[in-house]
């Protein structure tokens, strides 16, 4: 009987008991099998490799398929392709310098998946891939192990400078080296949690005002509070996506210019 009634409670608890509203705001980052509900394995295909793969083919569509009948008066879609490609190219080579357009291709691959994984997810009832940090951290160290092979292979050991401050008085550089070293490896821990804590964080707000629409005297207020959470998530989407790519232009800078 006591434990019928536990259950009882926690049933009402979970839909509200006496009317009472009850929300999850970080219920939709679960990750759920697309087909099925059984258990999620590493080859099971779920809600976020569809949108990965939405926002592969929405990249596909307008890089490709925009740009294939270039026209002296481009289109909408050939226009926002360019302006994508110039942006890109000019961030490289102002940050990088020149010699990093050789990567142009991968930075500018990295930014387009981010910023469109960030817009569609915006999108009711989508799911946004790089609110975990199971994409965030891959697509950081995969930046992370560009970086340090590169400047293996570039510059030997003479890349090992990037840790030796030698502008410092002599004395305080094995302590600054430490320093260098640690911030150094921390790196794709820092650029994984900023991209991926700042999307969760602005769709669990949002997901928080939605609940409490619901509830007809704080509705008003409640909706101009999404209204303007969404404006400014358009906004994140966007500069989380230009964060992460001109911080992978810094981090290449140090890979072709250690001793900068």
């Amino acid at each position: 009987m006591a434990t019928e009634t536990a259950a009882a409670h926690g049933e009402a608890a979970a839909h509200g008991e006496g009317g009472g509203l009850v929300f999850h705001p970080m219920d939709q980052f679960i990750v759920k099998p697309l087909f099925g509900d059984g258990p999620v394995h590493w080859y099971t295909i779920t809600n976020v490799t569809l949108w990965m793969a939405i926002a592969i083919l929405g990249i596909a569509a307008l890089m490709v398929m925009m740009t294939s009948r270039r026209a002296t008066i481009p289109s909408r879609g050939q226009s926002v392709a360019e302006m994508a490609y110039g942006f890109i190219y000019k961030m490289v080579e102002d940050v990088a310098g020149k010699d990093a357009l050789i990567f142009f291709p991968y930075v500018m691959t990295l930014f387009m998946f981010i910023v469109f994984a960030n817009f569609l997810g915006l999108i009711p009832m989508s799911f946004t891939t790089t609110s975990h940090f199971a994409v965030t951290i891959i697509l950081a160290l995969a930046v992370f192990l560009t970086v340090t092979i590169y400047g293996l292979m570039k510059h030997g050991t003479h890349f090992l400078g990037l840790f030796w401050v030698t502008s410092a008085p002599l004395p305080l550089r094995p302590v600054l080296a430490v320093i260098e070293l640690i911030s150094y490896f921390v790196r794709p821990v820092s650029h994984s949690i900023r991209l991926a804590g700042n999307v969760m964080a602005g769709h669990a707000v949002i997901k928080v005002f939605a609940g409490f629409a619901a509830i007809a005297v704080v509705s008003p207020v409640s909706i101009l509070a999404i209204t303007a959470m969404y404006g400014l998530e358009v906004l994140v989407a966007f500069i989380q996506a230009y964060v992460f790519t001109i911080l992978t232009c810094v981090y290449l800078k140090d890979a072709l210019h250690p001793g900068h």
